[in-house]
């Protein structure tokens, strides 16, 4: 349970760090750009510790579908890009992809004392 909290700390973590990407305005609010350089370290470094213990597969396509979703949710939200329906549907194919490789995920077997 510990590496799937892990794992969601990166997202929040990358998250954080593409909004100070957009913040940074290219290079030129150094503030934002240094910032975003260090909360996609720390984004990388609790996935690569996630990884000890989940699927590479199902936790890297979390990490990037929960990340892009959220992105996209800022971007409509926070920047006031267009919510077009063609937009919100493919945003719901992303999550429906995720759940399904979740749930199609092999069972972890049993550990033996």
């Amino acid at each position: 349970m510990a590496n799937w909290f892990l794992l969601g700390l990166g997202i929040a973590l990358e998250v954080a760090g593409t909004v100070c990407m957009k913040l940074a305005d290219g290079f030129r609010d150094w503030r934002a750009a240094a910032l975003m350089y260090l909360l996609y370290g720390l984004s990388l470094t609790t996935l690569t510790i996630a990884f000890r213990r989940l699927d590479i597969g199902v936790a890297y396509a979390v990490w990037s579908g929960v990340g892009l979703s959220a992105i996209a949710l800022i971007g409509i939200i926070w920047f006031r890009e267009p919510a077009t329906p063609a937009r919100v549907l493919f945003l719901l194919f992303i999550l429906i992809g995720l759940l399904g490789l979740r749930l199609a995920a092999p069972a972890p077997e049993p550990k033996i004392p």
